[in-house]
């Protein structure tokens, strides 16, 4: 029954441990998301692209027309006051547009729908850029508040011991060497501990630039989801696939332009030939057809050309990079992970020795300088465990940006 009940209560406490971590994760998740939102608000670039999703939007506009352009009114007016004075008049009135070339509307109309889409799609990679930089500021932070939490124990430790060692040394149980030690050790920890918190409010400073909003009192790792998303859905990627279709687009309206529009008029003459003569009225259309450019479309077309070469070539080197990044990522995260649990044993081992020390010293069987030493190498110890705490939840932040996850 004994043990029964021990594997009850062990399987409790796991199962409690378990909830908290993942309620933990889920509200770092919010919590990241959260920031996510309030960074994107104030950075510089997002109300630039929602002007490049205003401007996507007047080109589908422009390409959804019946004309190639806006209509032109015109008004002329001739007479010979400045000459015999005859009464000789005439007045034009002309109404023209610019005519589709064949293809032109079509090309357009994609060149917009691309332009659309890349706007989209940069923008989607440029939040991702953004979440990169946040969990870099997020796990600055961890490190900084853990190293301020750290000195500030510290130091609260050294004050003891040195009322500790003081007292001692007014009965004469302690030299005076050891006084002077012991109140060493509480200035060394002073000073470290000033330095940790410089440094946190730092850390905090940088959080607060970069989203608006407080330093969250307690960072946890994020939760890596359950199924890795495909390299054909990561941000980046998608956002230079979409820039290639962009620059294909923008090659086919260039080589359908091989001339400037045609232009056709409606023009409408009123005139006299002298003053007792009754005004005649005349209809007629004008059709103007531009003569094309050799040169001036060779330099168009192989503008987009080497548009759509640099498009291409550019998505081909970022999908192999992903690859690497997410290979490397991964060797990370598993290399943190086992530094993590040496660092967490050595800790065990220093704590243990410690407490040892500790326990002799009271007892006067050992000297202040050994529970120094052996205070030094708990603080190590435990310092360089909460160092890989961090780094290995940056490395799990790390490998969710290489897959392409937001927070």
């Amino acid at each position: 029954m004994k043990t029964s009940y021990k594997s009850i209560r062990l399987f409790a406490c796991l199962l409690v441990s378990l909830l908290v971590a993942l309620f933990a994760s889920q509200a770092n998740a919010g919590l990241l998301a959260e920031a996510l939102e309030q960074a994107w608000r104030l950075h510089p670039e997002a109300g630039a692209l929602d002007a490049r999703v205003a401007e996507a939007n007047a080109r589908a506009e422009i390409a959804g027309g019946l004309t190639a352009g806006p209509a032109a009114l015109s008004l002329g007016h001739l007479n010979d006051s400045l000459g015999s004075g005859r009464g000789k008049e005439e007045w034009e009135i002309e109404l023209a547009a610019p005519l589709w070339l064949p293809g032109q509307k079509t090309a357009q109309v994609d060149e917009a729908a691309s332009l659309l889409d890349e706007t989209s799609a940069r923008r989607a990679a440029l939040r991702l850029e953004l979440a990169g930089e946040l969990r870099t500021a997020w796990w600055e932070l961890a490190a900084a508040k853990q190293a301020e939490a750290l000195a500030a124990s510290r130091l609260s430790t050294a004050r003891n011991l040195e009322i500790e060692v003081q007292r001692r040394y007014r009965v004469g149980d302690l030299a005076r060497v050891d006084s002077n030690q012991a109140r060493g050790e509480t200035l060394a920890a002073q000073a470290e501990s000033l330095q940790a918190e410089a440094a946190a409010r730092q850390a905090e400073r940088t959080w607060r630039g970069l989203t608006g909003m407080a330093a969250p009192l307690q960072v946890e790792p994020e939760a890596l989801a359950q199924s890795s998303p495909t390299a054909e859905l990561h941000p980046r990627l998608v956002a230079l696939a979409a820039s290639a279709r962009l620059a294909n687009s923008r090659l086919k309206l260039a080589q359908t332009l091989r001339r400037d529009a045609p232009e056709i008029a409606l023009r409408v003459l009123r005139e006299r030939g002298d003053s007792s003569a009754a005004f005649g009225n005349a209809v007629g259309v004008k059709l103007t057809l531009l003569f094309s450019s050799g040169p001036r479309l060779r330099r168009d077309a192989a503008a987009a050309l080497a548009d759509v070469q640099l498009a291409t070539a550019t998505q081909l080197q970022a999908t192999r990079q992903l690859a690497l990044d997410v290979e490397q990522a991964r060797l990370e995260l598993a290399a943190a992970e086992q530094q993590w649990q040496y660092a967490q044993e050595r800790r065990a081992l220093t704590a243990d020795t410690l407490q040892l020390a500790e326990k002799s010293f009271s007892l006067g069987e050992s000297d202040l300088p050994g529970l120094l030493r052996a205070r030094a190498a708990a603080y190590e110890a435990e310092a360089l465990f909460h160092r890989q705490e961090s780094a290995r939840g940056l490395a799990l932040s790390q490998l969710k940006q290489a897959l392409g996850e937001m927070p």
